[in-house]
């Protein structure tokens, strides 16, 4: 394993829920010089400078580079994936057995999440002498679901649906008279609340010929915040202004304070543009010289169903960064965008793959429309190929990702001059 992979599958699996995530993308920028902000001061910024701003579980990190070209090149990513979160009052007393009365956050595949290890995971609300502070946590156990067994359940194997509020209860433990806060955080104290999750805690792997594939929780949409991160990390000499968007709730819609529906990258990109002196007027050129990549990961061919396909526009693994386009909108890409991604890659040596849905199958969508509604400039939907999104343990192929950091590093890296629908890239 190279220490690039080696440094992925260690945040995947650091990274439990939103928070944890959030938490190691800011450790990361602290650790590279770049200085905090908040929305609820005025800042001072200058070029040569890098910063980052936190709102909630979401977070915005931008370096500033030469002005001379005044504009963005902003790339969103998602930091949520799907799991089970809990419920208040959540213990359920069955013959002495406790269980977590659990709902589902987004849309998970979620027959995986059984008979694995699972952790509780997220953020408590504390009351300390008259503040309320947060604090991001997980327990120090394991759960998980355990399924019927097939002497009980005799369809199991032929048609089983799982019923979200009978089925993936948790089972926690014994009853030995403690709550469940108590149990799963003996040292806290005076919580007021808790948004808490239960999450794959698999630990990721490598598998196949050569080592060729890497399965873990969370790549969907982790691997593209890691990458993208990384990216923002070499681009310091970069004329314009280099944006990386961490956002939350993507798997729910992303219609919250925080997530891409938000208002979150609109005020940040406001808040630059007083802070270098910009007036509006100015603001409103850069945004339309501006390019934003939506970056979140697609389906790959799956080899024991190749027919649930396109037909002509097989996305594989290990088959490069995947492009996606869609004619009622699930994604932001346009054939001019689509033109300046591939400039971008075709200039950087990074091999690209064409991504359609059967024109059968509904669409997923990504935090791409959601943003670019709030902030409209031209944009592209990119990200990697995978198997089992969704799913508790999820794959990539390996080289994939080196495709996608190295895609993200020249995109921040060129000079996108838009004039309306005449674009020249350096």
């Amino acid at each position: 394993m190279t220490k690039q992979i080696e440094n992925v599958s260690a945040f995947l699996e650091s990274s439990l829920t939103a928070f944890h995530a959030r938490d190691n993308v800011k450790k990361i920028l602290e650790e590279n010089g770049f200085v905090p902000l908040k929305e609820t001061q005025d800042w001072e910024i200058n070029e040569g400078g890098k910063y980052f701003v936190e709102r909630a579980t979401s977070l915005i990190a931008f370096s500033v580079g030469k002005l001379e070209r005044y504009a963005f090149k902003i790339v969103a990513s998602h930091l949520d994936s799907p799991a089970f979160k809990i419920k208040e009052n959540p213990e359920i007393n069955t013959e002495g057995l406790i269980t977590l009365n659990v709902e589902k956050y987004g849309g998970g595949l979620w027959y995986t999440f059984f008979d694995r290890p699972l952790k509780i995971a997220g953020q408590l609300v504390l009351q300390n002498e008259g503040r309320l502070e947060t604090k991001t946590v997980e327990a120090s156990f394991p759960v998980t679901i355990p399924s019927q067994a097939l002497h009980i359940n005799r369809e199991a194997n032929d048609h089983f649906a799982v019923n979200l509020q009978t089925d993936v209860l948790p089972l926690f433990g014994l009853n030995n008279g403690e709550s469940f806060l108590q149990s799963a955080f003996p040292n806290e104290e005076n919580i007021l609340d808790y948004d808490l999750f239960l999450v794959s805690a698999e630990k990721p792997y490598l598998f196949g010929k050569d080592e060729a594939f890497l399965a873990s929780p969370r790549v969907d949409n982790l691997t593209s915040v890691f990458a993208t991160l990384n990216a923002l990390l070499s681009c310091a000499e970069s004329n314009g202004i280099c944006v990386a968007t961490f956002l939350n709730h993507e798997e729910i819609g992303s219609v919250t304070r925080e997530g891409a529906g938000g208002d979150f990258l609109d005020k940040t990109l406001r808040k630059m543009n007083f802070a270098l002196r910009f007036d509006d007027n100015e603001y409103d050129k850069a945004l339309a010289t501006s390019f934003c990549l939506s970056v979140d990961n697609a389906h790959a061919l799956h080899p024991n169903h190749p027919e649930k396909s396109d037909p002509t526009n097989h996305t594989k693994l290990g088959d490069g960064i995947v492009v996606k386009k869609h004619a009622d909108g699930a994604y932001v890409t346009n054939a001019l965008s689509l033109a300046v991604v591939k400039t971008v890659l075709n200039k950087a040596g990074v091999p690209y793959q064409n991504f359609f849905n059967r024109s059968d199958a509904k669409s997923g969508s990504t935090l791409g429309v959601a943003l670019l509604s709030k902030v409209s400039v031209l944009g592209a939907d990119i990200g990697m190929a995978q198997l089992a999104m969704h799913s508790a343990c999820e794959t990539f192929a390996v080289k994939d990702y080196h495709y996608l950091l190295d895609g993200l590093t020249a995109f921040y890296s060129s000079e996108i001059e838009i004039d309306n629908e005449t674009v020249v890239i350096e």
